[in-house]
């Protein structure tokens, strides 16, 4: 059997009847993970509220580790500028709108030419209300099929697409640069998604279209255990955070229970940071606590 020599950054390595996308696939894998030491995250999502503070805390918290950050408008995006002028070289932001797939292609290949792979996704958009648009049904009769169509787009569809067309990265990232040994998708979803716990009724488009990208994120994390992917899906609970999403449905919850962005976006990151392989497919709250489907 022929003897090949393939160059790498590192020099070059011989391979005995290796295929070449299997050549190209070791050699691009281990160039990247020496180039990105501290591991490349992705936070869609990211121009405001909780999906601002994870790339904050991101970058904080790791000296090394590169971010990059989608929204739809990024030159309208204030928070994500002003880190970008505090960390130049490890932030990238890029455009993406959840509904218009092709943007997400895009962000793919400008990732991918960049940096190579990805070690964690966090979908962090989400959509509540709109005024005069959307607003979460306090009963029946107010159930319009535009808002269930509309949130399940945003909620559920547009992050699925995203981990289709990130899948390519996290399956060469792994944990490569970090401290797991797994990449990780990590999806905000609410705890009124979860059927076994809905005992108010009410909020039908919203509850539905978390419902659905609860179900299909444990799909997905199904698909790639079997194909054995070094990736973990889960999906998180942030609690009722103190956002521009919550702010108009806040007057009833109990101080103690309306969170920071800062303590829940670090309570969350905790537990991206401790997942295991056995935690694949499962739906924690902010405290680390299991919710029913």
């Amino acid at each position: 059997m022929k003897q090949f020599l393939v160059q790498t950054q590192m020099g070059f390595m011989a391979t005995r009847g290796l295929p070449l996308r299997l050549m190209r696939r070791s050699s691009f894998s281990s160039s990247s993970a020496a180039k990105w030491e501290g591991g490349v995250s992705m936070v869609q999502g990211a121009s405001r509220g909780i999906g601002l503070e994870f790339v904050k805390q991101l970058l904080e918290k790791d000296e090394k580790g590169h971010v990059v950050a989608t929204c739809r408008n990024p030159s309208g995006a204030a928070g994500l500028r002003d880190l970008k002028d505090k960390f130049a070289e490890r932030l990238s932001i890029l455009p993406l709108d959840v509904t218009v797939e092709r943007t997400i292609e895009e962000s793919a290949k400008s990732i991918r030419e960049q940096y190579g792979s990805l070690n964690l996704l966090i979908n962090a958009s989400g959509i509540l209300s709109i005024p005069d648009v959307l607003q979460p049904e306090t009963t029946l009769s107010k159930v319009q099929k535009s808002s269930l169509l509309f949130a399940y787009e945003v909620n559920a569809v547009g992050p699925i697409l995203v981990i289709k067309h990130m899948w390519p990265l996290l399956k060469t990232g792994g944990g490569s640069g970090t401290e797991r040994d797994v990449a990780v998708v990590a999806n905000l979803s609410a705890r009124v998604g979860s059927i076994g716990d809905n005992r108010l009724g009410g909020w039908h488009s919203y509850r539905a279209s978390k419902t659905a990208l609860n179900q299909l994120t444990k799909s997905i994390s199904v698909e790639f255990a079997r194909k054995k992917d070094p990736i973990v899906c889960i999906l998180l609970h942030p609690g009722t955070v103190d956002t521009d999403l919550s702010m108009p449905f806040q007057r009833n919850v109990p101080k103690d229970k309306l969170f920071t962005k800062e303590f829940s976006a670090q309570k969350l990151l905790q537990i991206i940071n401790g997942v295991k392989s056995c935690d694949n497919g499962k739906f924690f709250a902010w405290d680390g606590q299991e919710i029913p489907w």
